[in-house]
């Protein structure tokens, strides 16, 4: 199947999450209440947890649940194919920000404008099914914005989501017992790693104490392109060389 699609309707991408609040004190009453509840599914230990345990999770976990964290960074690939050379060349670009509504508005803008026929286009990111499509769409409710046709899933069937492509899913052949990440994936298939700066774990530190975000979104788009060359690899398609990728910043 993947090799049928055309790389050029293909929009490649990845987002970069934070709890909503620096640390559990900072929530409300009701929202402490809530994520004491929550952190009993994330805590190993089955017993108890004391309230620095729980503040302890917070900062460790919050930011993957939809409810509790927001999206910090979209970040964006999209290739296109040289007339002369026939080489595929890669432009990336991140919206981030700190209102999280507006690097929303422009992602969807973006796809609206660009990529808004699921016949013809597609989304691809790594392990997008399960976490960065379901987690755009819920803030997507949050602020009560429209959804564009590639992100209208509610009620669809499988059959009907094929526009979603997800390199963790190719991966598996079926297999649905484990997750593979991008970077042992890189390591197998002989392409650079995505994680030479920071990881996930760092990204709320390096938002909420180091205040770079730009770090976060170089970050962001090393996974994007990472990402890419998984594609590439699945189509046995040459990799993108250094000067193939150019990088468009949007804030």
């Amino acid at each position: 199947m993947i090799e049928q699609v055309e790389p050029g309707n293909v929009l490649f991408l990845d987002i970069e999450t934070v709890s909503d609040k620096p640390t559990y004190d900072d929530l409300n009453e009701t929202f402490q209440e809530l994520w004491r509840i929550k952190s009993k599914s994330v805590r190993r230990s089955a017993e108890e947890a004391d309230d620095a345990e729980i503040a302890a999770s917070y900062k460790d976990r919050a930011a993957i649940f939809a409810e509790f964290g927001r999206i910090i960074c979209i970040s964006v690939g999209s290739l296109r194919r040289e007339k002369e050379s026939g080489k595929l060349t890669l432009r990336l670009t991140s919206f981030y920000g700190h209102d999280e509504k507006v690097l929303l508005e422009d992602f969807s803008r973006l796809i609206q404008q660009h990529y808004g026929d699921p016949n013809k286009h597609s989304l691809c990111g790594h392990n997008i099914r399960e976490f960065d499509i379901p987690y755009i769409c819920r803030r997507m409710v949050v602020h009560q914005l429209p959804f564009p046709a590639m992100l209208n899933l509610s009620g669809k069937k499988p059959w009907e989501t094929k526009h979603l492509l997800d390199t963790m899913e190719l991966w598996k052949f079926g297999d649905g017992k484990n997750y593979t990440s991008l970077k042992l994936l890189a390591a197998v298939l002989g392409f650079p790693s995505p994680k030479d700066d920071i990881d996930g774990s760092d990204v709320g530190r390096v938002y909420w104490e180091e205040n770079d975000i730009e770090r976060i979104a170089t970050y962001c788009e090393k996974d994007v392109l990472a990402t890419v060359q998984l594609f590439l690899r699945f189509r046995r398609a040459p990799l993108l060389e250094e000067g193939q990728v150019s990088f468009v910043r949007q804030s």
